[in-house]
């Protein structure tokens, strides 16, 4: 039977949770901010519709990118080169968030619910979700944000309102994340498109086993500060770099 949590009740043991669905683990308690960041700590996050309770999922295996093994692709590289595009970081986190939650093609729902944006909003207000926005000619056109523990960056929801706008906002975000020393990328829950980029499956325990450490890495003071990214410095120079990289750790994987 699924555990239903009330507003006290601590989270169960990530390998209770169900094969099938993969990774539900509990329903119900709250979206507190006290509550999701200890459940990220935990390898734990919300994923429901607006006619469901909370429902809590830890899935296995879970899906990643490695930081020092990504490669921007040659044609986001070229494009990239040639774009009139402005990237910045925590400029703009409730637009993002709202353009991530509008319908999509693909799509009949939503989960980033209401509630789940006001949330959001509020673990951004106090320092623990962010956004990378993509903007052309002033207008927001990209984007994709995350919460971050420690070392630790678990991706949410991208989007994109141009040909490769989403791309620009994960690679960069990536970049900045490697020059900042997070190891990993979070993306939760696999899907043919994260896979297309470069993302890839780990076991469950494999990202648990990583979290404890990950989660109480010190990071610089103003690394979330609102600022400009430098789009190519975080793209074009980090597909030399992430060649480089992928090259010398080849023998010893």
């Amino acid at each position: 039977m699924l555990p239903f949590l009330d507003l006290t009740s601590e989270f169960p043991d990530v390998r209770s949770a169900l094969i099938e669905p993969n990774g539900l683990l509990a329903a119900g308690a709250d979206l507190s901010t006290t509550r999701l960041v200890n459940a990220y700590s935990k390898g734990i996050f919300p994923w429901f519709s607006d006619d469901e309770p909370i429902l809590w999922w830890s899935p296995n295996p879970r899906m990643v990118f490695q930081i020092q093994n990504f490669q921007p692709s040659r044609s986001l590289v070229r494009f990239v080169n040639k774009a009139r595009l402005k990237v910045t970081l925590n400029h703009a986190f409730e637009s993002v968030i709202n353009a991530c939650a509008a319908p999509r093609k693909d799509q009949s729902g939503t989960w980033i619910t209401d509630d789940i944006k006001k949330a959001y909003c509020e673990l951004h207000r106090i320092g623990y979700a962010h956004s990378v926005e993509v903007w052309e000619n002033n207008e927001l056109v990209g984007g994709i944000y995350g919460i971050a523990i420690g070392k630790l960056f678990c991706g949410e929801s991208m989007f994109s309102h141009i040909a490769n706008s989403s791309k620009v906002a994960l690679s960069t975000l990536i970049g900045y994340l490697r020059l900042n020393g997070f190891p990993i990328l979070d993306c939760q829950v696999k899907n043919n498109h994260l896979i297309s980029l470069g993302a890839v499956e780990i076991a469950r325990d494999q990202y648990i086993d990583q979290l404890e450490s990950l989660i109480s890495l010190p990071t610089k003071p103003d690394i979330w500060r609102p600022k400009d990214l430098d789009l190519r410095r975080f793209v074009v120079r980090s597909s030399n770099i992430s060649t480089n990289t992928t090259s010398s750790c080849s023998h010893g994987i």
